[in-house]
């Protein structure tokens, strides 16, 4: 049986995800209000400016920033899009 959130991304019911994708309490939050297809839709976007902006996982910086996207991401806020991409 599917878990199901009220997702603050899609504000509907949705598929919840099947664990937290974070450690700590920023995963437990994510895993409580953020939707399966909500998630994968911010990976893809988040894979989008990584590869774009050549972004390095390894400095502290980088995932900073990447949280702070994900967070501007999930409220609805303006987010950082890569370069020349059109969405579909």
């Amino acid at each position: 049986m599917t878990r199901t959130v009220y997702c603050v991304k899609l504000k509907k019911e949705a598929e919840g995800l099947t664990v937290p994708p974070l450690p700590g309490p920023k995963g437990q939050w994510v895993y409580n209000n953020i939707s399966q297809q909500a998630w994968t839709e911010w990976q893809i976007h988040q894979t989008r400016l990584i590869n774009e902006k050549r972004l390095n996982l390894l400095d502290p910086e980088t995932r900073k920033y990447l949280t702070e996207q994900m967070d501007k991401y999930f409220a609805g806020d303006d987010i950082d899009r890569a370069e020349g991409y059109i969405p579909e």
